[in-house]
């Protein structure tokens, strides 16, 4: 039996989580940082999404907030006991003078599964966001299964970026070509939302021997990577974290 589930988060400026409410596999958690930010962690609850899922993340950030979302383990994509696809959507509105770091660990496609996944952020003029993204295609020796993410930000009610990925058996041909994977079986970005960049932009340049980062026709910055595993990956990343976004 599929499951049909909502978890809702709304931060407040003075530290406050007026609501924080898991559903179903999706279990959150106030957990503790050193930071300025709010903290909240991802738990999951039980094996999800399996095939036919329909899972969500509700997020606000209410003006002058600082949140940070990570999750306690990776998520990984099964295969369910029919043929449809699962659902993950994340939507995350970020208000003045706030700032939001989602922060997860990996996404994992699991060989026979099928999920499509929907990040989509809508920021005022003022907002910051860090965002990362890192999908890991197939378990340890095992072919990758379906996977299509889908990432939109707007900005002040302006798009910023829409972007579409898809990997695995439902992918249309050449996803694992030269031209996109070349082999590898660890692809992830970063982006970076600030006003500061306004003023200082963000320059074009290599930052490993499979990543790049580039600045977007606004004041963000998006780092591109993939490599052999999730633990390479991740230190592109956290790299580029450090030099985009270090607190």
């Amino acid at each position: 039996m599929s499951l049909r589930a909502t978890a809702r988060i709304v931060a407040d400026a003075d530290g406050g989580l007026p609501v924080l409410r898991g559903d179903g596999p999706l279990a959150l958690r106030r957990t503790r940082t050193t930071g300025a930010y709010t903290r909240v962690t991802v738990v999951g609850a039980m094996s999800a999404p399996l095939g036919g899922d329909r899972l969500a993340i509700e997020t606000e950030v209410r003006d002058g907030a600082r949140l940070l979302v990570d999750s306690a383990a990776a998520t990984v994509a099964l295969p369910g006991r029919g043929a449809e696809s699962a659902t993950y959507d994340l939507r995350m509105g970020v208000g003045d003078g706030a700032v939001l770091r989602w922060l997860p660990e990996q996404l994992v496609s699991a060989r026979g599964s099928d999920l499509r996944m929907h990040t989509a952020v809508e920021l005022a003029a003022t907002a910051r966001l860090v965002l990362r993204e890192e999908q890991i295609l197939g378990r340890h020796g095992e072919e990758t299964g379906t996977l299509t993410t889908r990432l939109t930000v707007h900005r002040a009610g302006r798009p910023l970026l829409d972007q579409e990925l898809a990997y695995g058996p439902g992918a249309a041909g050449g996803w694992d070509g030269g031209a996109v994977l070349d082999g590898h079986r660890a692809t992830g970005q970063l982006l970076v939302v600030d006003p500061a960049f306004e003023e200082k932009p963000v320059e074009p340049r290599p930052l490993a021997d499979n990543a790049v980062l580039a600045p977007l026709a606004g004041p963000a910055a998006l780092v591109t990577a993939v490599a052999p595993d999730a633990l390479q990956l991740r230190r592109i990343l956290d790299e580029a974290l450090g030099i985009l976004a270090p607190s």
